[in-house]
């Protein structure tokens, strides 16, 4: 049975609980991050939080370039999936945070007691305060080619043209 692209890529989005942001300094010094996110689509677009001290955050200040990855595992071997992404990111307007906070507050706290516990107002996410929301519009996607890994057995990717991943929504809890 042939999974498509579209249908892996809605897996990917829903199930795995972090991302690896991937960054560079003014000085060329690379760095990775992993961070809870909410996903967006039509377009695609990550969201998460992070503290404006952050090396992450700092790094795309300057340079808002960005690359990452997701992936989940199952118990099976061709049962793990990646994906990875450039993208743009930068920090959300006062307006966004209003507007995604609870979507992102959802998405990585779903427990209702934990979210209650957890979630920053609105007000602790913007300037003068020390964390915000940040958006990552995602410009190109790639999954693991499964296809040619299950022939040959040497890693590939698969670009997934964004326009094939139009048309669903995150779901209201993730897992």
């Amino acid at each position: 049975m042939t999974v498509s692209l579209a249908t892996r890529t809605r897996r990917l989005l829903d199930e795995a609980r972090y991302l690896s942001l991937a960054t560079v300094s003014t000085n060329e010094q690379p760095w990775s991050a992993v961070l809870q996110y909410a996903w967006l689509a039509d377009p695609l677009r990550f969201l998460f939080g992070s503290a404006v001290q952050s090396r992450h955050s700092n790094d795309i200040a300057t340079r808002p370039l960005v690359s990452g990855s997701l992936f989940v595992a199952g118990g099976e071997l061709m049962a793990v999936d990646g994906a990875q992404f450039t993208g743009v990111c930068r920090e959300l307007t006062t307006a966004e945070v209003q507007r995604y906070h609870g979507t992102f507050y959802d998405a990585v706290l779903p427990d209702a007691r934990d979210r209650a516990e957890w979630t920053l107002p609105p007000s602790a996410l913007v300037a003068p305060a020390p964390h915000r929301l940040y958006l990552v519009e995602v410009e190109q996607w790639w999954l693991v080619d499964t296809r040619t890994w299950a022939e040959d057995r040497i890693d590939r990717r698969v670009e997934v043209p964004l326009t094939e991943l139009t048309g669903f929504q995150p779901t209201d809890a993730m897992p």
